[in-house]
């Protein structure tokens, strides 16, 4: 799942984006509000978390300006004001929740996941495919023979395959979802990762397999059974 990150004061920035990122969000961190406005309209994400006091556009024209472009991206506001009046602009403006700084880590992630929740065709935090199930909440994979807790890009790579099983996902839009359009990573990185599932879907003893199109993608495909 990916996520933009708007938030002016470069530390705190950097400390979401790593407790998102170790949570198993891509994130793309921006500084002011124009920057934010431009990679809302370019980029594909799932989610914003926008500042509200922000330089050059503050996060509220952020919001008013992308509900009026029709958008429905669910939006997260952050803001060091708790005041009623406040937290009303934001929601009335078209903002799906409101956090007061200084807020808990656990709240941030938890008002993350609620308010992208209805974005998913599942909203059961297990994907099942064949045998196999994906743990959503705890990143875990598992079969009946062994289960393992996925890295990062791991779970993202496999969410997107167990949301979507039979259906072809091509290289670049793993790309696009997962590290981004302004990524320096090269295209073999998302075979690399396929490797590293195949690898974990075989020792969980997985009916179920990452299937290649040549130059087009990947899709998960059940094995047959002859006994069955």
């Amino acid at each position: 799942m990916r996520l933009l990150l708007a938030e002016d004061e470069r530390s705190l920035s950097r400390a979401l984006a790593a407790l998102l990122e170790k949570n198993n969000y891509s994130v793309d961190a921006v500084y002011d509000g124009e920057a934010a406005l431009e990679w809302l309209d370019s980029e594909n994400y799932d989610g914003a978390i926008l500042d509200v006091m922000m330089p050059k556009l503050d996060g509220i024209s952020v919001l008013k300006k992308l509900r009026a472009s029709g958008s429905k991206l669910p939006v997260l506001i952050l803001t060091a004001k708790s005041e009623v009046d406040d937290k009303v602009l934001g929601l009335d403006s078209g903002a799906n929740d409101y956090l007061t700084k200084p807020f808990e880590a656990r709240e941030l992630l938890a008002r993350i996941r609620a308010m992208t929740r209805g974005n998913s065709e599942q909203t059961d935090s297990c994907l099942r495919f064949g045998n196999v199930k994906l743990d959503c909440a705890f990143y875990e994979l598992s079969g009946p023979a062994n289960s393992y807790k996925l890295a990062n890009k791991e779970f993202q790579i496999m969410e997107m395959l167990m949301r979507h099983p039979k259906n072809l996902i091509s290289t670049e839009r793993f790309m696009e979802r997962i590290w981004g359009y302004d990524t320096e990573a090269e295209l073999n990185v998302v075979w690399v990762y396929i490797s590293y599932l195949r690898k974990k879907l075989t020792a969980v003893g997985a009916n179920i397999q990452i299937k290649a199109q040549r130059n087009a993608g990947y899709y998960l495909e059940e094995l047959y059974d002859p006994q069955a």
